[in-house]
């Protein structure tokens, strides 16, 4: 039988949390005595043999403890009083370290510190031995991680659903400026947050064919004969909320073969073969995101989600049954929302369980299918709008592709009776494109499934609307809603910040650990000049301690009274690092020119990923990494300016950079980027936001005010007009005498000596299909910068500014995001934490 949570035989010791308090003698105690029984009886070990990594373990293990008695409280209580239960389907959950995020939200950091430091272990040092979960690519994964955290501090019953992959996103290494691809190892020494549900096995299954037979009421009966069967497997990890009052689970699936060895072959001699469908199945969870280039990728990708909702919608289903005994209450007590694109074959899969599998009638399956999912939409990217080839499915997935195809004839019945439906509008709201090779289009499929199709900034909605859905929308008009993401500010404040949390809770109360709208109590304040002082202090606190790793990481020295300028994101032509690397070009040239100006020192930082086969992506961090051998060991500039590029960037780098950063690029091209959630972060921490008026950026400013953020460039409309009349920037180019310096000095091998054609591929595409507008938001984000300039020799007012954007960004908590959502989509009761 399938557990729900925790075992029921797991004994623990109770500390109570110590959140704004001293611990006492007794809490310190026990917390020590559990830490040394793990050590003992866990690990293995005693004191005195004991490695960093083993006084890691036995601590999280002893942490792990302290939130099993309230997880099985809170899914006694979910059952007991029949509460409606989220299911968030993501392909990623980037939740990084756990140890201090973890013992923050339980209240027990200073508890666990003081007890290892009796026990002469630095708890500091320990959370850099702990491997950083790197499930994710980016803020879409990281959003996913965010809400687990503010469902469980809502007490919203909640299940996180993913794949428990063996290797998360690459590791990133960096040779002669070329980014290079890696295993990333985060299980090599286990994971010890997790539970094993060794008991909670599915089918997942593949390929094959599909019978029909007749029943006796004339209605046809399909059968599914796959071919292929492996198993899912799941693996727990507990999410406390805050103040650990509710903790729910994050349940993640590893795939392995039925039988994972043929024992007649190995007998015989062929000792790799008879491992032959082990390696195939596990294939499934062995690595995030494999390469889709080829026509292998693309079927590992597609059979990757397939795997992970298969088993989670039979995993819920298993549940709700268990519990109701009623398919139909399905609606009334499920919400399932889909992550983006990813998970959006759950709308064949379920209409399949319920029609093949409940013998629920088509229509009322239909109905309940639409009434319990809700589709997130994260990207107006076409690539990211994933399309499968038809051919595929009917060879993988036979059944769930039969489903499509009456799903769509049914659509397009619908369809046809919108007024002006000729058929180029039913070309555009069919499920299956026809043109360039007949493909499934999984957005359009994850619209019409759903009740509730949300943007995840108010810009980004209105574009959703507009753009990709436009049709779809006159189809279901209603359906379109806007939940402007949010960032859990306890990770990225207390957890990431604790030097800034410590001002904040002094002037703003205790309440403001709760209560993020307390952050407006800072208000009257921004002027003060002691407060000034001690914010300054506690941001170069932090750019000391990132000077030092970049020191360490990379051997570059800098100075820390800097402004440090940065720009951390996946990597990627829309997002215009590019744009970034031509500034600090001209802006380097300038001072060349200039050496004897009084210049604002600068640190100009990057950090972020590009897509193993994206090869312009790699092509920029190239260019980046070239920029900054030139321009850091050029003597004329000194200490002037700086170009750091950090290798594998993650959450844990991530709460290094962002409480040290002064200026936050947030600089995609106008309507491109969906919402953004590092602009969030780093305005929280007091970073000034420079960036176009694209996703989230848009109500930033709304928030902050115009005259504490720098706004240049196009808007979403001039960008699309722009592109309407052509993209060749010969013309423009032409018109600026900087940014063609800048291209000049590219192509002159000025930045790759032994090799001057190296980037031609990008100054080329600049100059002749800028599709993404930096030359044509080149000169005004220039400009932008050197109001940046001004206002840093302003201290004061920089101050000032630094100060409004901690206290008016509250708005963007992922609490307020979640409330949202459980409110208007999910139906489903908040309990306030203040």
């Amino acid at each position: 039988m399938q557990n729900e949570g925790a075992g029921d035989d797991v004994v623990t010791a109770i500390v109570e949390p110590t959140i704004g308090k001293t611990p006492s003698e007794a809490e310190v105690a026990a917390a020590r005595n559990a830490i040394n029984a793990k050590l003992t009886y866990a690990v293995g070990k005693n004191a005195v043999t004991a490695s960093d990594r083993d006084w890691f373990v036995a601590t999280a293990l002893a942490v792990r403890d302290r939130m099993v008695d309230p997880w099985i409280a809170s899914s006694k209580q979910t059952y007991a009083e029949g509460l409606k239960r989220v299911y968030y389907l993501s392909l990623e959950f980037l939740i990084g370290r756990l140890l201090f995020d973890t013992m923050n939200n339980l209240g027990i950091t200073e508890t666990f510190r003081a007890a290892l430091g009796d026990l002469g272990v630095d708890l500091e040092k320990l959370k850099t031995v702990e491997p950083d979960a790197a499930l994710g690519n980016g803020g879409l994964g990281r959003l996913a991680a965010c809400f687990m955290d503010s469902m469980a501090s809502l007490a919203i019953p909640a299940y996180g659903y993913g794949i428990r992959y063996d290797h998360g996103l690459f590791r990133q290494v960096v040779k002669g400026g070329w980014q290079q691809e890696y295993p990333e190892n985060w299980l090599s020494f286990g994971n010890p947050w997790q539970f094993e549900r060794a008991e909670v096995v599915y089918d997942i299954q593949f390929g094959g064919s599909v019978e029909a037979t007749m029943q006796s009421n004339g209605v046809p009966r399909y059968i599914w004969h796959p071919s292929e069967t492996i198993e899912a497997v799941a693996y727990d990890t507990p999410i406390a909320g805050w103040r650990g009052r509710h903790v729910n689970t994050l349940r993640l699936w590893s795939a392995r073969a039925v039988d994972p060895l043929r024992l007649d072959a190995f007998n015989s001699g062929d000792h790799i073969g008879a491992l032959v469908e082990q390696v195939r199945a596990e294939t499934i969870s062995k690595i995030l995101y494999p390469s889709d280039e080829s026509p292998a990728g693309q079927e590992l990708r597609l059979r990757q989600e397939y795997f992970f909702v298969s088993a989670s919608l039979q995993d819920l289903v298993f549940r709700h049954m268990r519990t109701y005994g009623d398919i139909r209450s399905l609606p009334d007590k499920v919400a399932i929302q889909l992550n983006d694109t990813h998970p959006a074959i759950t709308v064949a899969e379920l209409m399949r369980i319920l029609v093949d599998t409940r013998d629920v009638p088509w229509e009322e399956a239909w109905d309940i299918t639409v009434r319990t999912l809700g589709y997130t939409n994260h990207t107006l990217l076409p690539e990211a709008l994933e399309t499968w080839p038809v051919a595929l499915l009917e060879r993988l997935l036979p059944r769930q592709i039969q489903i499509i195809y009456l799903i769509n004839a049914i659509h397009l019945e619908k369809a046809k009776k919108v007024p002006g439906a000729d058929d180029a509008f039913l070309a555009s709201v069919s499920l299956i494109d026809e043109g360039g090779g007949r493909r499934v289009r999984m957005g359009h499929l994850a619209f019409i499934g759903s009740h509730s199709i949300n943007g995840v900034s108010a810009l980004h909605s209105e574009l959703v609307k507009e753009t990709i859905f436009r049709d779809l929308d006159a189809v279901y008009p209603g359906r379109i809603n806007n939940k402007t993401n949010g960032i859990t500010f306890r990770r990225w404040l207390q957890g990431a910040n604790p030097g800034l949390t410590d001002i904040l809770v002094d002037v703003c109360g205790p309440q403001v650990l709760d209560d993020a709208t307390k952050l407006e109590k800072l208000l009257p304040r921004v002027g003060d000049a002691a407060l000034h002082d001690s914010f300054g202090s506690a941001r170069r606190a932090n750019k000391i301690a990132l000077a030092r790793l970049i020191r360490d990481r990379l051997d570059i020295h800098v100075n820390p009274n800097a402004l440090f300028d940065v720009q951390i994101k996946r990597i990627h032509e829309y997002k215009r690092q590019l744009l970034n690397i031509l500034e600090t070009i001209a802006l380097y040239q300038a001072m060349r020119a200039q050496p004897h100006k009084e210049w604002v020192p600068r640190v100009k930082i990057f950090a972020g990923k590009a897509a193993a086969s994206y090869h312009k992506a790699k092509l920029i961090i190239k260019l980046a990494n070239d920029v900054a051998q030139v321009v850091n060991n050029d003597p004329v500039v000194r200490d002037l300016l700086k170009v750091v590029f950090l290798p594998n960037y993650n959450v844990s780098l991530a709460e290094m950079i962002i409480p040290a950063a002064d200026l936050s690029e947030q600089i995609s091209t106008a309507g491109m980027e969906a919402s953004g959630t590092g602009n969030m972060k780093l305005a929280l921490n007091g970073a000034l936001t420079i960036g176009t008026l694209d996703g989230a950026n848009v109500e930033i400013k709304e928030h902050v005010g115009d005259e504490n953020i720098f706004i240049f460039g196009l808007t979403t409309a001039e960008v699309a007009e722009r592109r309407r009349f052509g993209i060749d920037a010969a013309g423009t180019i032409a018109a600026s005498r900087n940014l063609a310096d800048v291209l000049d000095a590219i192509d002159g091998g000025v930045f790759s000596p032994g090799e001057p054609g190296r980037f031609a591929a990008l100054t080329t595409s600049l100059r002749h299909h800028d599709y993404f507008m930096v030359t044509a938001d080149f000169d005004s984000y220039y400009a932008a910068q050197r109001d940046v300039d001004a206002l840093w020799l302003d201290r004061a007012a920089w101050w000032k500014a630094s100060l409004n954007n901690t206290a008016r960004v509250a708005w963007f908590s992922s609490d307020r995001t979640i409330a949202e959502y459980a409110k208007e989509i999910w139906n489903v009761p908040v309990e306030p934490m203040a």
